[in-house]
């Protein structure tokens, strides 16, 4: 059975997080409930004409994709996974407000056609010309998960050399709003915002996206192996330290071989108690980390998680902006990654150097 390994990484999220080494130029922003992209130079990697016509979503996916390959030095992938939560919402948007203020009449197909949660990675493919295997998972806060354990089936199956396989979301005014009402995200009120001591419900919106490139060998651009991906939809609190022994134990380790925990603290006072009891018994002794604060929260933010992870393994340095704890170790060869949303679609993701 082949292994997995990760031989390319990009970002494109709510921090500078391209054209850098890693990290140096992040600042956490607690003053606002919805963070924005930002943005890279498109025309060096899409036309100006086909921009013009091209989602938020659909673009950085693009740049993002074409960043990631660039880093694994190859120039095209026998198949392409993207993991989407809301997929390209803006033109959604953009389409029903045609249809309302036109009466349903003279209805221009464009942003129809583009609203769809698989133009992210069909645009990929007719931008690289592959003509293989080209899915997308809508699965809610697992919907990246969803997509890297598809990958790394297919490459231990012998199924594909390499993938490219990435999380996108971006954000629409309109949905924000009604995310807002539905108390989704934080009140004004709620600011400042400290995702780690949250004393409000609801999150800091944010959006992205990254992109991995899967390979079934190991090379000189190789940041980690990916050694296990698990799904679980509903787990008790009492339960997850169990569920997270166990799962180390099928891969023949324990708690104490962990040198770093990636947490997804969102700063939702209801849901980040299934991460403080994990970080005040299971990881006492393990040096934690987070994110959420840095590119907010979305449905594949654990992407920007797996980035951060990626590159803990290959630098074997932690930024000071990521660390809960002050628990250090001399070297970083084994790193687990824990997500949850709502106490809802919980994942598990064991990266080795």
């Amino acid at each position: 059975m082949k292994k997995t390994f990760i031989n390319g990484v990009s970002c494109i999220s709510t921090q500078k997080t391209f054209d850098t080494v890693f990290l140096e130029k992040a600042v956490v922003n607690t003053n606002e409930t919805v963070l924005s992209i930002v943005p890279p130079v498109y025309k060096d990697y899409i036309s100006p004409a086909a921009i013009r016509r091209m989602a938020k979503g659909v673009k950085n996916g693009i740049v993002a994709s074409a960043l990631a390959m660039k880093d694994a030095n190859i120039e095209n992938v026998d198949a392409i996974i993207t993991g989407t939560g809301l997929g390209c919402i803006e033109d959604s948007e953009k389409f029903l407000k045609n249809i309302l203020d036109n009466n349903e009449e003279f209805l221009t197909p464009t942003s129809f056609i583009q609203s769809t949660h698989n133009t992210v990675g069909a645009q990929i493919a007719l931008s690289l010309e592959c003509k293989g295997y080209n899915f997308t998972y809508v699965n809610g806060a697992v919907s990246f998960e969803a997509a890297l354990l598809d990958a790394k089936m297919q490459i231990e199956g012998e199924e594909a050399n390499s993938i490219l396989v990435g999380g996108v979301d971006e954000n629409g005014a309109y949905t924000l709003s009604l995310f807002k009402l539905a108390g989704r995200i934080k009140k004004e009120s709620d600011l400042p915002s400290n995702v780690l001591n949250a004393n409000s419900t609801g999150v800091v919106y944010g959006e992205g996206a990254s992109f991995f490139v899967l390979e079934n060998e190991r090379k000189e651009s190789t940041y980690a192996e990916i050694l296990d991906v698990e799904i679980k939809n509903k787990l008790e609190e009492t339960e997850i330290e169990s569920e997270i022994i166990t799962f180390l134990r099928n891969n023949n380790l324990q708690i104490s071989n962990l040198d770093a925990v990636v947490l997804g603290f969102d700063g939702n006072l209801e849901s980040d108690i299934f991460y403080k009891n994990l970080a005040e018994n299971t990881f006492d002794q393990t040096p934690q980390l987070y994110y959420k604060h840095l590119c907010g929260a979305y449905d594949t933010a654990s992407a920007f998680g797996l980035w951060i992870a990626s590159k803990i393994l290959k630098t074997q340095e932690i930024p000071e902006i990521v660390k809960v704890n002050s628990v250090t170790k001399s070297a970083y060869n084994t790193i687990l990654l824990y997500n949850q949303v709502n106490g809802k679609n919980h994942s598990f993701t064991l990266l080795s150097k």
